[in-house]
């Protein structure tokens, strides 16, 4: 039974890394760099959340959803003002702009925040199902439902709608594409967009499960979630969802039979 409590614990966790790694497959396969500000987006998003329940009041649901506008504005602004103007530079170039971008949010979020760290009230109700002695919480339900029904959602999106076959088509040739009629750059801006958002929601559940915050909450998710894109191909939306999935019943399970100290060099070993 323990053994299933570790595979429940590794889903759920590997949840959360797949919707954080389909923000960075969704950037990489349509406009070919590494945003590695993603996992900063996450910290945002999850403060945005923090001082709307905590400070404001507001119901938890419609702060998840102000969070994720938040973020989804702050990712069309990033590309805007960042990556934009670096559309046909070196990749060198626009990696240390990503890495700086990341900073830049970091070191924004401890001057508003301050470097403590911050008790993050759940958004899920404290409520857990009971099969004989193995228990599994609210959160690990959502996180895993969550991740389900974006994956489904947004392989319709990309496969049935008009916005997400210009996607397809500027992820082949953006030139070719621009040439057929498709806004290249509206097409970008949407994908880091939804990208955002789902690293709000990712934040969120991660957070609801891990109860703290500070200004360095999603940098080591972002990474784990980049690594997750690549062990599962990154560029691919199923890969990155089954790579998620599958990181997280690694690093659950090097933790629980391996050693907790070597979990984080058991999921790098993987990259």
């Amino acid at each position: 039974m323990q053994f299933i409590s570790y595979l429940i614990n590794g889903i759920s966790l590997g949840s959360v890394y797949a919707i954080i790694a389909l923000g960075y497959t969704m950037v990489y396969g349509i406009a070919k760099m590494l945003n590695f500000a993603h996992g900063d987006i996450i910290m945002v998003g999850s403060y945005v959340v923090y001082i709307a329940v905590s400070s404001l009041g507001l119901n938890p649901i419609l702060s998840v959803v102000i969070s994720a506008i938040a973020c989804l504005v702050l990712g069309v602004v990033i590309e805007k003002v960042a990556y934009k103007p670096l559309r046909h530079a070196s990749k060198l170039a626009v990696l240390i702009t990503a890495i700086g971008v990341s900073y830049f949010l970091q070191n924004v979020a401890l001057l508003i925040f301050g470097a403590n760290t911050k008790s993050f009230t759940s958004v899920v109700p404290a409520v857990s199902l009971k099969l004989g002695s193995l228990t599994i919480t609210a959160e690990t339900i959502v996180t895993i439902l969550a991740c389900v029904i974006i994956m489904i959602c947004l392989t319709l999106f990309i496969n049935k709608t008009k916005a997400g076959h210009a996607m397809q088509a500027v992820s082949e040739d953006q030139d070719a594409a621009q040439l057929m009629g498709i806004n290249v750059n509206a097409t970008i801006s949407l994908t880091f967009a939804i990208g955002s958002a789902l690293a709000a929601v990712a934040g969120v559940l991660l957070c609801s499960a891990y109860p703290s915050l500070t200004p360095y909450t999603g940098a080591m998710p972002g990474i784990k979630a980049f690594v997750a894109a690549v062990f599962g191909g990154i560029g691919s939306i199923p890969g990155a969802f089954i790579g998620g999935l599958l990181l997280g019943v690694i690093e659950i399970f090097g933790k629980a039979y391996i050693s907790s100290q070597m979990a984080d060099a058991i999921v790098f070993a993987v990259l």
